[in-house]
């Protein structure tokens, strides 16, 4: 079997419904489990509507969710209009989640209180108006369709709004309430995002946790790929608003993706899909829209294979360089451990280190508490603060060993003189500090030396098909 997972911007309105279902039904032999975001915005209503309520302003928190719940109506009767039995059971439904979520706001509200907890029962209605409606519109369309609530499966501890799954609960839930009606061929609906602590308190798993979820029930059924349908064909060589010529990367390993994520690339996190990762389940990027089109898979069986050379681009900026310089660090031991506790005393993450024999360059977020860094380095180091720069990074497996990688990429930057360059730590980073104002062109430049021979190569292909 298959887990499907359809972000937002899949499922925002009737027609991307549609879409979704001609998708779901095409995968029936293949036991697919669906898992939903909700429509479009509705999220960011239904936190908007918390925050009114908290405030105080329950007309405006109520009309927030009165404008979430009218589009799922509006897409509901669009959908199912030749289907009386399904729209009327649709719209019963959702009636009574509104009812549910105006007693929540109105509660809210009298308190003038906004729990984790009750934040948590709010926002993970909008998973729940677009699971209604999608299952009902599979019923319309003659699939046997189970709808099923994620809180009967998707078990977390109690950190309402980045709750964290318990795996092995996860594995004995899907088992009893997801396996069953798949085996007999059902389509099993449910929502991304949500889940419940023993106690029967509904949960989120923040940002990123449709992703997760899908993750987590391709591990407990055991599936044969994770799909994520989104609004992009994969995972692509460059940044195509800086490279015009970037192209879908066919592979990548979970290595070189949480590289990518590190570094700024649009790629999905490593975190949300590790468990199908550590299951050893491939996971998909997919474009919704162009179904046959390209697509990435992140396969944990690539851990291993050396790809000599770069699978693709990256950039992040600003960042802010920090050269830090005294001779006291001359084969002095534990001299790098106190300098850089005091970052870890300010909470400043590090990015990218280089040492030499006095001084030790690194590279942090532009809105670190330097001056007070500086000052807790007062006699131990000499500062120096170059703002505006950026990291270029180029990733891909073995390239540490993969022969003139280095070379052609300071060739290929030309006039573009790298302030710091990183390489060797792992075995799939290539990394330059170049000024913000440089870093696009660096990426283009890099993008010619080291993709255009692939890009021609496709390209004859496709010709001669």
């Amino acid at each position: 079997m298959i887990v499907l997972k359809f972000g937002g911007s899949s499922v925002a309105d009737a027609a991307r419904l549609r879409q979704v279902a001609d998708l779901v039904l095409a995968a029936r032999a293949q036991q697919p489990c669906v898992v939903l975001s909700a429509m479009g915005k509705t999220t960011d209503a239904l936190f908007a509507a918390a925050r009114a309520a908290a405030a105080g302003d329950l007309d405006s928190a109520l009309q927030s969710v009165a404008d979430a719940f009218a589009r799922g109506d509006t897409t509901a009767r669009e959908l199912l209009a030749n289907a009386p039995e399904q729209l009327l059971a649709c719209e019963s439904a959702l009636a009574t989640m509104r009812e549910e979520l105006q007693v929540l706001l109105r509660g809210t509200a009298l308190l003038r209180e906004l729990t984790p907890r009750t934040n948590d029962a709010i926002v993970a209605h909008g998973e729940r108006i677009a699971t209604t409606v999608f299952a009902a519109l599979l019923q319309a369309r003659g699939a046997m369709v189970t709808h099923l609530d994620a809180r009967c499966v998707l078990r977390t501890d109690a950190r309402f709004g980045a709750a964290t799954p318990i795996r092995p609960a996860i594995a004995a839930l899907a088992a009893q309430h997801l396996a069953p009606p798949l085996a007999t061929g059902s389509i099993v609906v449910t929502q991304g995002y949500v889940g419940s602590t023993s106690e029967g308190f509904t949960t989120t798993l923040g940002r990123g946790g449709s992703d997760w979820s899908a993750a987590l029930l391709g591990e407990a059924l055991r599936a044969s790929e994770v799909q994520i349908w989104t609004d992009v064909e994969g995972v692509l060589t460059a940044d195509p608003r800086i490279v015009p010529g970037a192209r879908p990367i066919l592979t990548l390993s979970p290595a070189e993706a949480a590289e990518l994520a590190a570094f700024g690339a649009k790629v999905l996190h490593p975190a949300t899909i590790q468990p199908a990762v550590e299951a050893g389940i491939p996971v998909t990027v997919r474009h919704t829209q162009r179904p046959l089109g390209s697509f990435t898979t992140i396969d944990p069986r690539r851990a291993t294979t050396a790809r000599n050379g770069l699978a693709a681009l990256a950039t992040r900026g600003p960042v802010t360089v920090l050269t830090m310089t005294s001779t006291r660090m001359l084969a002095a031991s534990g001299y790098l451990a106190r300098l850089f506790a005091a970052f870890g005393e300010l909470g400043i993450c590090v990015d990218l280190v280089v040492t030499a024999e006095v001084a030790v360059s690194c590279t942090v977020e532009p809105d670190a508490p330097l001056e007070r860094l500086v000052q807790a380095l007062d006699g131990l180091a000499r500062v120096e603060i170059l703002r505006d720069r950026a990291i270029v990074c180029g990733v891909g497996e073995g390239l540490r060993t993969a022969p003139h990688v280095v070379e052609r990429a300071c060739r290929a930057l030309g006039s573009i003189t790298p302030e710091l360059i990183g390489f060797g730590g792992n075995e799939r980073n290539l990394s330059f500090v170049v000024r913000q104002s440089e870093a696009a062109l660096a990426m283009q430049r890099l993008h010619a030396e080291f993709f255009a021979e692939r890009a021609n190569r496709a390209a004859a292909a496709e010709v001669s098909r």
